[in-house]
């Protein structure tokens, strides 16, 4: 166990203003803003929650997509994600990286199963403390099933939400859903049931969902959304980044939505800091850094970025705000929005 990991203490209960959408969000209604270095800027050197992780066990067959032969196609070539990701081969990725708690996300478990299989496999899972101290689950919101799906999960205190796919894109080799799923009666009424247990929702989506996402939050002011992955900004030509960033300010506009800045370096041809940090810059000027978290979303990131290069970047693109925001945007967003303590 990495000295980082020792002495962690996680909330097993949801502390109350983690819901409170008004208490969690205060202050940050949003819209974009230009943040200039401080005249005393250092990189932060404190404790991390990694807000986005996955692990996998491929022994057991709940994964068909890292199968040969099968695949997500907008993922491209998943060879190297197809061995075991574990809680010891997390705990060497995040080595000396003050890692001190992190968010497990679903991770495509068999669609033809239960989705509540893996939240028993991952709340049985021996881990150090703090590793995957909350987790997001998997709920198809329109299933029928949903009333029991959601009931089944909330027997695990573990779990903090649940993750929908939302990923529709004109370009075949780029989607993943049909269009309009956030429109629909059935799926609206069953993202009414998160209320109940107080659960947020985790969405994979990208930016031709940011203006129908944006106007999902202001129908429902009680619920609170967290957009992953930096809104996935693959197009990188004139129009796609516009539409990147008018979705980014329109979203950030709204002071119910979060975002995570995890995998940010996944999107750049050009794979330099000068790209990485326009990523991260935009997002956090759309959201405030009380809305926005990291996340590694190790191990599919590791197709860009080793963890430690990726939190250095991170920390260095960071270290333009100021300390306090610096903690947010690498702790204190995500112990509050997940209740996590210590």
């Amino acid at each position: 166990m990495s000295a980082g990991l020792s002495g962690t203490t996680v909330c097993v209960a949801y502390q109350a203003a983690t819901h409170d959408v008004g208490g969690l969000l205060a202050g940050h209604a949003g819209g974009a803003t230009i943040h200039a270095m401080p005249a005393s800027a250092s990189v932060y050197n404190g404790p991390i929650i990694d807000a986005h992780h996955h692990f996998w066990n491929l022994a057991g067959g709940h994964y068909p997509w890292l199968t040969e032969g099968s695949g997500i196609t907008a993922l491209g070539n998943v060879a190297y994600m197809r061995r075991s990701y574990l809680p010891d081969d997390y705990e060497a990725d995040i080595r000396g990286q003050g890692v001190v708690a992190s968010v497990h996300v679903e991770a495509v478990w068999d669609r033809t199963r239960s989705p509540v299989e893996e939240t028993a496999w991952l709340a049985a899972l021996p881990r150090p403390p703090g590793i995957a101290a909350r987790f997001v689950a998997a709920a198809p919101l329109a299933d029928p099933d949903l009333p029991g799906l959601l009931d089944a999960h909330a027997a695990y205190p573990i779990v903090a939400g649940i993750r929908e796919t939302i990923r529709w894109h004109p370009d075949p080799a780029k989607r993943w859903t049909p269009p309009g799923i956030v429109d629909e009666p059935a799926w609206r009424a069953g993202l009414a049931r998160l209320a109940r247990y107080g659960w947020l929702l985790e969405l994979l989506m990208n930016p031709h969902q940011a203006l129908e996402v944006a106007a999902l939050a202001r129908d429902m002011p009680g619920q609170v959304f967290v957009v992953n992955h930096c809104c996935t900004p693959n197009d990188r030509d004139a129009e796609g980044m516009a539409r990147w960033r008018h979705g980014l300010t329109a979203m950030g506009r709204q002071p119910n939505i979060l975002i995570k800045v995890s995998n940010y370096a996944a999107y750049s041809f050009e794979r330099t800091f000068e790209a990485d940090r326009d990523t991260l810059r935009t997002c956090i000027d759309a959201f405030g850094p009380q809305r926005c978290m990291f996340g590694s979303d190790y191990p599919v990131a590791r197709r860009t970025m080793a963890y430690p290069e990726l939190v250095q970047r991170f920390r260095e693109v960071a270290a333009e705000y100021t300390a306090a925001e610096q903690r947010d945007l690498f702790h204190g967003t995500a112990a509050r929005t997940y209740g996590i303590a210590g």
